[in-house]
């Protein structure tokens, strides 16, 4: 058994399962053409995890010529329970491509870029939003594949993972108005750092509206407070002719518009018919239960992952993800 004051090596592997040292490397590597029985590698790779053999990422490195890192670049989002799913999918799905899913939040304290990259040296950078030309030259320049994943139209001075978001209001819009509502409202978040997701869904809203002959939607901002969400619900009813759908931004934003119509002492969906999106926890037992649009989290994470192995692999990106990845779930809200 190797000293459990240094590092294990795969001489120690090599040693604990009565193998050659070059054995050890092609069963731990998985080098292909390779005649290994069955039972020598079982007994490589049990006496590996027996002695707590972990493989080193500098010499992975130097074997094949980049890390085995993705590094992500979570902008400062709200860190609720669609960007949980979001994360833990790819962490998933860049685990079955065999590359290690690290996430950086870029909160005004953190590190600056270029000593985080630096530090942990990626194959590749997955952004979320857009960062500086000078950071991207830079991880460029060394060697760093550069992918961002865009909500919004971008100046295209990278790789880009389409991400639109217009698809997700145009989903509301139309539940809407095949369930007989001709006048919409939008509930727009109260916070700037998500505008990025609410402006273009509020785009999906108003062309909907268009296409359909509506009217534009009557768009206020709802904040997490019953009372301010009750005067804007009492706006919506008295405005001419009254409305009667909310797209909401989000769930949360959708059960604050429910508690001013209870405030109110209204109904939904008699009074005013709400529809979210991302199916927290909470909305299944929201009060009335919550219609919302539901993504695919685990398709999304699967296709970034995808995406980043084709531009490592110096291929072309897959083509984007639009409605395929969306779907209502009808509850009583709407």
């Amino acid at each position: 058994m190797a000293g459990k004051d240094r590092r294990v090596t795969s001489a120690d592997v090599a040693r604990e399962a009565g193998v050659s040292r070059s054995t050890v490397s092609y069963v731990l590597n998985d080098t292909p053409n390779q005649s290994i029985p069955d039972s020598t590698r079982r007994r490589v790779l049990d006496a590996a995890a027996r002695i707590g053999y972990a493989p080193s990422a500098a010499a992975r490195t130097l074997r094949s010529g980049r890390s085995d890192v993705v590094l992500c670049l979570l902008p400062e989002w709200p860190l609720g329970p669609a960007v949980g799913r979001l994360i833990q999918g790819m962490t998933t799905a860049f685990a079955r491509h065999k590359l290690a899913f690290v996430v950086h939040s870029a909160t005004r304290a953190a590190r600056p870029l270029s000593e985080v990259w630096k530090a942990i040296t990626p194959a590749a950078v997955l952004a979320l939003d857009e960062f500086s030309d000078a950071d991207a030259a830079a991880m460029q320049a060394a060697g760093v594949q550069v992918i961002v994943a865009m909500h919004a139209s971008a100046r295209r001075r990278w790789r880009e993972i389409g991400t639109p978001e217009n698809p997700i209001g145009a989903v509301q819009a139309r539940h809407l108005a095949t369930s007989g509502h001709r006048r919409l409202g939008y509930a727009y978040p109260d916070d700037a750092r998500v505008g990025v997701f609410a402006d273009p869904r509020l785009a999906g809203v108003r062309e909907v509206c268009a296409e359909l002959g509506l009217p534009a939607p009557d768009v206020r901002t709802v904040p997490l407070d019953p009372d301010a969400a009750a005067e804007a619900v009492e706006a919506w009813l008295a405005a001419d002719p009254p409305v009667t759908g909310i797209c909401a931004f989000n769930d949360d934003i959708a059960m604050a518009v429910l508690a001013g119509v209870a405030r109110l002492g209204r109904r939904c969906p008699r009074d005013l018919a709400v529809v979210g999106v991302d199916d927290i926890p909470g909305a299944a037992v929201a009060q009335p239960p919550l219609t919302t649009v539901v993504r695919d989290f685990d398709t999304i994470a699967e296709h970034y992952a995808r995406s980043v192995v084709a531009a490592l692999n110096g291929e072309s990106l897959p083509a984007g993800l639009v409605e395929d990845a969306i779907r209502v779930e009808i509850r009583e809200s709407a």
